[in-house]
């Protein structure tokens, strides 16, 4: 009796060691996360006092003058982002719906080793590809093609200006775009997977097309991965520095054309770090660094507030 009463408090003293280890690992993400965002809006102070709102809407950067202003550097981020991701997400959810659905059987597992691949590559690789690769390429052959057909074209015309460098906005988008197609791609892959194979086989019973299985079957049954998988990609494209750094060519300059050179916070930050002596420069520098914290966290909310309203709509439909 006296073994059995020992192994319950043996037993009792795991589960308790077991469940205080997993909550120490919990608050210590949270206490990494508040001490990030202390160290940043610290450092940010001095920044902050010197140019209060301003910083937001001043597109100078002068370290000379001691000017400066980030609204160049949120233009080319979100910008090149939002660029990445209209490209990326439908050559992802292509891949994976040929993956899931209409590859044959011996070309499924190759292709999906060579997206995983494509995944593990390093950032500066995609620059230094881009650069010496990509950018004379599209600079000689893609961008005047674009500058004569669609540069004539009102309003849309405007993003297609400018003189075929190869560098630039554009191409910092398409590098970012290649970079966090196989990301997107694998997170659909298998979120596609784990739909039921019955619920396809009775849509396909039914008489229903490839398309409309995946439209009314898979992606119902599947958005909240798919929608995550999205969101992985926004958030490596919001964070990526070499890449960027690279082929987007670092000025702080804000234009309507994509084909100019542009800044994005993280090439900024990569560029000026080295060469930010006084402190007005290093807090400037901290507040983009805050800045990116912030757009991070407003991007990750919305997909929650996404999410939610798409789990309402489909509870009013049932």
């Amino acid at each position: 009796m006296s073994d059995l009463h020992q192994r319950l408090a043996n037993q009792r003293r795991l589960d308790w060691l077991f469940v205080g280890t997993t909550k120490l690992f919990a608050l210590l993400v949270l206490a990494s996360l508040a001490g990030i965002m202390i160290s940043l809006v610290i450092g940010a102070i001095p920044s902050m006092k010197q140019f209060g709102f301003g910083f937001f809407t001043n597109a100078n950067w002068d370290p000379v003058a001691g000017d400066y202003g980030a609204l160049a550097p949120i233009y080319g981020t979100l910008v090149t982002s939002f660029i990445a991701l209209m490209v990326a997400v439908p050559v992802s959810f292509g891949i994976a719906l040929f993956l899931t659905e209409l590859s044959p059987n011996w070309l499924k597992r190759p292709l999906g080793i060579a997206i995983e691949l494509l995944a593990g590559i390093p950032s500066i690789i995609y620059g230094m590809w881009g650069l010496f690769v990509f950018a004379p390429f599209f600079g000689e052959y893609v961008q005047p093609y674009l500058i004569e057909y669609l540069g004539p074209i009102p309003v849309i015309g405007t993003l297609f200006q400018g003189a075929p460098m190869g560098i630039g906005l554009f191409t910092a988008s398409l590098i970012l775009a290649i970079m966090i197609i196989p990301f997107i791609a694998s997170v659909m892959r298998d979120v596609f997977e784990i739909t039921p194979p019955m619920l396809k086989e009775s849509a396909y019973g039914l008489g229903a097309t490839t398309w409309e299985v995946v439209r009314h079957v898979v992606l119902p049954y599947t958005k909240a991965g798919v929608v995550g998988g999205i969101i992985l990609g926004l958030g490596r494209a919001l964070g990526e520095t070499m890449a960027v750094t690279f082929v987007i060519g670092n000025t702080f300059n804000i234009s309507a054309s994509l084909y100019n050179s542009g800044v994005s916070i993280t090439s900024a930050l990569a560029n000026e770090f080295a060469e930010a002596n006084d402190k007005l420069h290093l807090s400037s520098l901290l507040y983009l660094g805050l800045i990116l914290f912030i757009i991070t966290f407003v991007v990750l909310v919305i997909s929650k507030i996404m999410l939610l309203r798409m789990q309402r709509n489909e509870g009013r439909a049932h």
